[in-house]
């Protein structure tokens, strides 16, 4: 652990650190392929979408029943008439049998048809009913407040950074719920209002990492043209590695207990209603973590290299490079910051430029711990 702290403090003061910038275009294919992969999912198999969105109803039988899952479907399959039917067994032995798209009407006469194959009472088996107009206000709602979510968060980060970072945020958004609502897809898992649930939850994680780098690169930028030793993609890319530690640590510590309930309590003990959350908050927090890094600041830099201004210092920094080469004098940048010297703009009027943290000079420390008294 000492060791990975030490990293960590490493990264932070930018003695060492990975390109993310300069491989973004690794990173940029990389998420158009799992985007396209789980667009075409969408396409072609379509959403598992539960009877809170669609209408139907849910039967609920008693506890330790000898039937299995395969013999429940085929008793719903004959009852429902060929209506789509989902059988799930619980930890406790109870059968969920879920029969979309039926009226409520015929929810009796299907009930009496189950508890005479299953050889049980009509009053042990639990019904409840969904309304297919129900279903769908259910689910124009929930796209109501994502679309509500989605709004809120690029109007705040337009206020509270720029219009370039909230666009780089909205795209690592949509990013993300592709990509989750693509696995829903692909593996057929059931949705219901705990899958929106879960995708708002990771939303909401997602952004905490993206704010976080975008803070600090907010704060290492400032007066970023009055010097001329960083571009700004490469004080992007320190304040990138800074929070690199922070971020995954957030993301191991907030993946470890979602594992537990998708691979636990959904696969080991039965709970087949944990799914539906579970999976979206697994693949949505280590789909965030990724593209808070490897999307948002990237793109955020791409843009700003588009500026005027950052044209220029581009071409200033490069310039100096190529002089400092020409002299053999080293290149390497001091990792306490940068402050205004004779290559800034307004030499007379310099003020520091923060682009990277300072450390405290080594001499400070010197003499601590000497003991008192004359010396011999």
């Amino acid at each position: 652990m000492s060791k990975l702290g030490n990293l960590g403090a490493r990264l932070h003061h930018g003695e060492v650190g990975y390109d993310f910038i300069k491989n973004r275009k690794i990173w940029y294919g990389i998420s158009i392929l799992i985007t396209i992969t789980a667009i075409l999912g969408l396409a072609v198999r379509g959403l598992n979408m539960g009877i809170e969105f669609q209408g139907g109803a849910v039967f609920t039988t008693p506890k330790h029943m000898s039937a299995s899952v395969a013999q429940a479907e085929s008793y719903a399959h004959d009852a429902a008439s060929g209506a789509e039917t989902i059988v799930q067994k619980l930890g406790d032995g109870t059968l969920r049998i879920q029969i979309a798209g039926i009226e409520t009407g015929k929810s009796d006469q299907i009930k009496e048809s189950l508890a005479k194959d299953l050889k049980v009472n009509p009053e042990h088996i639990n019904a409840d009913l969904v309304g297919p107009s129900w279903g769908e206000q259910i689910a124009n709602k929930a796209w109501q407040g994502l679309g509500i979510f989605m709004v809120l968060v690029v109007i705040y980060l337009a206020i509270a950074f720029e219009w370039r970072m909230a666009l780089a945020a909205l795209v690592a958004l949509i990013h993300d719920l592709t990509i989750t609502t693509g696995v829903y897809a692909l593996v057929g898992f059931e949705v219901t209002p705990g899958t929106v649930i879960g995708l708002l939850t990771i939303l909401g994680y997602s952004l905490y990492d993206t704010v976080v780098v975008f803070d600090s690169l907010k704060e290492q930028t400032k007066d970023i043209t009055r010097q001329t030793r960083w571009t700004y993609s490469e004080i992007a890319n320190r304040s990138i590695n800074g929070t690199l530690i922070r971020s995954i640590n957030t993301t191991v510590v907030a993946l470890l207990p979602v594992a537990g309930l998708l691979f636990i309590g959904g696969g080991v003990l039965g709970a087949g209603m944990l799914n539906d959350i579970s999976l979206s908050l697994f693949v949505g927090l280590a789909a965030g973590a990724y593209s808070s890094i490897f999307i948002a600041t990237p793109l955020v830099a791409d843009l700003k290299e588009l500026e005027p201004q950052m044209k220029a210092l581009k071409k200033r920094v490069l310039a100096k490079r190529a002089q400092a080469a020409a002299q053999g004098e080293p290149l390497e940048a001091e990792s306490a910051g940068v402050t205004a010297d004779d290559d800034t703009e307004d030499p007379e009027d310099a003020t520091p430029a923060v682009v990277g943290p300072r450390n405290q000079p080594a001499s400070r420390g010197r003499g601590r711990g000497r003991p008192s008294g004359k010396r011999r």
